[in-house]
């Protein structure tokens, strides 16, 4: 194969409450992903932190030393890197310090992800190249948390993720030892109390066999079914809990890998109480999860023709949890983005901001559920603290930014507004917002007056021409207001020409 045509190392790093993870894949020209590398190192990123709120020093230094090593591979490789954490840096009230001193020592960007954020790469990692009509249940066990997803295809249709995991449970329930009938009792009616708070009660078209994507389940799957399938049943499933608490500490130490060995019980008892809930007649297990996810992650972001409405669904379900005028928001974010593609060469962005406009312009008006007076700071207060699956934590901020500035005060980057960004993110965020000021303003009657818009350049100026409905005087007279801005954002003079 020519160099020219090789495809870039993809590296997933996957910082868990029970171990750190590395793979390194490169994809073929068929899509699927090539392993390369993979590494595990069991250093209970967790311990701790769920008794006493904080990763403690020493526990953050063998993290630092691990994720050392992976950069230096993943530098090695020329990888494109996605580094997450999930719930033990979640619930740490020291994880900006950790996550300060990754990016410094390590030269890592880690993210700590959301529980939703987990769950959505979970499903992404376990279904993909589903066929797109298969309904799927996926169950992953993780040390501090639980994640419950229902798939069509390969995505997701809904996201849960529970306060439940198997090192958590462990160290509430002090469960590393010998488990009493109480003990056993107690967990039980603890994890169906946390199942039943966070799942809904009945949900409808569900498979009768789940699948179950963690170590965790793995073990308790081979365990519950004699070692002799991959599938366990629900009546397996409460055997082998019954069965693992009646085993002596030192049994479990031989049977199970050590560290597996402390918390499989717990483990055993949180999938039982998820099956039970949901219904379901088996759980078959299956070796794919959250780095799997990364991956096709990675995969799909530097694949410019792959059309993915994801995020675009999530910040609609938004959306409609504030009643937000999603005709309005529907036509403000499709002038927004007829902009950002017709004036590409205008505003010299990267691709990769395209859907941050999308969400801006999708939920910009979301603070009207607050008040309308302000509402703009209302948005960006709502935006900054949504939990949106497909954005990380930076990316969300830059979202909220932007749909910060649709109106009121212009995006200028002297502006309160604007402080704490990157000067490369400032000129982002202005970039975007002035598109989005512009959209909304020619949808400022909420009629969806215009038909279709159509930029064009020349040497003077941008002029948009317009196929209307509708008369336009409302939106003209709000566009001409921000013909000054996009003229001190673009260096070019906005004109209007409307045609019915």
């Amino acid at each position: 194969m020519p160099s020219s045509t090789i495809q870039p190392v993809l590296a997933a790093i996957d910082v868990g409450t029970n171990a750190v993870r590395l793979e390194l894949a490169r994809p073929d020209p068929d899509g699927a992903l090539e392993t390369l590398h993979q590494e595990r190192d069991p250093i209970r990123p967790g311990e701790g932190v769920f008794a006493t709120g904080a990763m403690p020093r020493e526990t953050a230094d063998r993290l630092l030393s691990t994720l050392r090593r992976y950069a230096a591979l993943c530098r090695r490789h020329k990888a494109r890197v996605r580094a997450v954490a999930t719930s033990a840096l979640r619930e740490a009230r020291n994880s900006e310090e950790i996550v300060r001193r990754v990016h410094e020592e390590a030269g890592l960007e880690l993210e700590v992800v959301s529980g939703k954020e987990e769950a959505r790469l979970i499903c992404l990692g376990v279904l993909h190249r589903k066929p797109s009509g298969a309904r799927s249940l996926l169950v992953d066990i993780g040390g501090g948390s639980t994640e419950v997803a229902t798939a069509t295809g390969e995505k997701p249709d809904n996201l849960w993720s529970l306060a439940l995991g198997a090192v958590r449970l462990t160290e509430v329930f002090n469960a590393a030892k010998a488990v009493t009938p109480k003990q056993l009792r107690l967990m039980r009616s603890f994890v169906a109390e946390v199942v039943r708070k966070t799942l809904p009660p009945k949900l409808p078209r569900l498979p009768k066999t789940a699948l179950g994507s963690s170590g965790t389940i793995n073990v308790v799957v081979s365990f519950a079914s004699g070692d002799s399938a991959g599938s366990a049943s629900a009546r397996q499933i409460s055997h082998a809990v019954e069965a693992l608490a009646e085993m002596p500490p030192e049994r479990r130490r031989k049977r199970f890998d050590p560290r597996r060995a402390d918390i499989i019980v717990a483990g055993a008892v949180i999938l039982e109480g998820v099956v039970k809930h949901l219904g379901v007649d088996a759980v078959t297990a299956v070796n794919r999860g959250l780095r799997d996810g990364l991956l096709v992650d990675l995969l799909y972001r530097q694949d410019a023709s792959r059309e993915d409405t994801s995020l675009a669904d999530a910040a609609r379900a938004i959306g409609q949890r504030f009643f937000f005028d999603e005709k309005h928001s529907r036509q403000v974010a499709r002038l927004a983005l007829t902009l950002f593609d017709q004036l590409a060469a205008l505003h010299h962005l990267p691709l990769s901001t395209r859907p941050y406009l999308e969400v801006a312009a999708l939920l910009h008006d979301i603070g009207n559920a607050v008040s309308y007076e302000r509402h703009h700071k209302h948005t960006y207060y709502l935006i900054h603290h949504a939990d949106i699956p497909g954005l990380a934590e930076r990316e969300r901020e830059l979202v909220a930014r932007v749909a910060r500035y649709h109106r009121r005060s212009a995006p200028d980057l002297r502006h309160s507004g604007l402080a704490g960004l990157l000067p490369s993110e400032a000129r982002t965020v202005r970039k975007l917002a002035t598109l989005l000021r512009v959209a909304d303003s020619l949808d400022r009657g909420h009629q969806q007056a215009v038909k279709s818009l159509k930029a064009l350049r020349g040497r003077d100026g941008v002029t948009l021409h317009l196929q209307a409905r509708h008369p336009l005087d409302l939106e003209l007279w709000n566009a001409e207001r921000e013909v000054a801005n996009f003229r001190s954002v673009f260096g070019k003079r906005l004109s209007f020409h409307v045609s019915r």
